[in-house]
């Protein structure tokens, strides 16, 4: 896919004020360490994150996501009224019934001509809303429009403990295995897509491909489709860390190529590179695998964790915000999502 006539005008994030490290997490599971004999430290150390945020308890998604998308519209500086579409893409959501997209669109008092639904596709669903958007824009459907996402990983970061604190048959497998859960973090992003003829920023986005291999369906499963305030139901992820990490770069390989075959675009003529946050070893194969320097990439997974669809997206605002990205620059966003997919878009700032 290609683009002529879509630019990036802005983007706006939140992040909660309360810390969480790793070592506090690993200090509630105490009897669990001492019973498979475990020392503290091996969360941080198989995956790099020191820490991450949530939010406060029972806070609703769309909260956040009208905070990060005020944020945004200002640094745009387009007009509410000229906003016709609005996308939520997070796998938090206020309920399941209606979309959040509405919640946030009502509080944001963006006109009700506006294109208005959720996008859900795990950690892709943000770079989803961003094509979705971008594609409208480039059909001449739209001129203006906002993609927004707030996860929250505190429920799923307390059934995790909860659940290896209670299972008396817990061992080394089963906290290896929980450990993909307290990776999680919290954050919210929102984005600002517009027609080339609107812009005020210049900054391109000029296409990228698309790639699934979706034979690997079962890796990351979370089992319950659950309203995010059902306090009845407390949703539970199970991953296979090792398959994710190894089939995820095969299919990042694959991914990678056709992406240079699009954009002719290749490994020495690409400034910078913003990746899906899942871990320091993640990043570190998914450099090595692509034959890319680590220098042009931009890392916050070791004080943030991962924040699901939020995480590329939120790396690349703090990335523009410290000054990281320079006019001219040709940015790789490379988004991955279990399932397994894989999106990579070409951006000129």
């Amino acid at each position: 896919m290609l683009y002529k006539k879509v630019c990036i005008e802005a983007f706006g994030y939140e992040l909660p004020e309360t810390i969480v490290t790793s070592l506090s997490l690993e200090e509630r599971l105490a009897p669990v360490y001492e019973k498979v004999n475990r020392n503290y430290g091996r969360l941080e150390m198989m995956t790099g994150i020191r820490e991450r945020r949530f939010w406060d308890e029972d806070t609703p998604p769309s909260k956040f996501s009208v905070k990060a998308a005020e944020k945004a519209i200002a640094k745009s500086g387009i007009d509410k009224n000229q906003i016709e579409c609005l996308l939520s893409t997070s796998v938090s959501r206020d309920f399941l019934e209606p979309a959040t997209a509405f919640v946030v669109h009502d509080s944001l008092g963006l006109p009700p001509t506006a294109v208005i639904f959720d996008i859900s596709n795990a950690c892709l669903g943000f770079i989803n809303g961003m094509v979705t958007l971008a594609n409208m824009i480039e059909l001449g459907q739209v001129k203006a429009g906002i993609i927004v996402g707030s996860e929250s990983s505190r429920r799923l970061t307390e059934a995790t403990i909860d659940s290896l604190l209670k299972d008396p048959q817990v061992n080394r497998a089963k906290l290896k295995q929980g450990f993909a859960s307290l990776t999680m973090g919290s954050g919210a992003v929102a984005a600002i897509l517009t027609h080339s003829s609107l812009s005020k920023s210049g900054h391109k986005l000029l296409g990228g491909v698309v790639r699934a291999a979706s034979q690997h369906n079962g890796l990351c499963r979370v089992d319950n489709d659950t309203c995010f305030f059902d306090d009845s139901s407390y949703p539970s992820m199970h991953a296979n860390f090792e398959g994710i990490l190894r089939n995820g770069l095969g299919l990042a390989s694959d991914t990678w190529h056709a992406f240079q075959r699009e954009l002719e675009w290749y490994n020495g003529t690409v400034d910078k590179i913003f990746n899906h946050q899942v871990s320091v070893i993640h990043q570190e194969m998914l450099f090595r695998t692509l034959e890319l320097e680590e220098s042009r990439g931009f890392s916050t997974v070791e004080h943030l964790g991962n924040i699901g669809s939020c995480s590329l997206p939120i790396s690349f605002a703090i990335g523009v915000e410290q000054g990281h990205v320079k006019p001219g620059d040709k940015i790789v966003m490379m988004a991955a999502g279990s399932g397994l997919a894989c999106i990579m878009l070409g951006l000129e700032w």
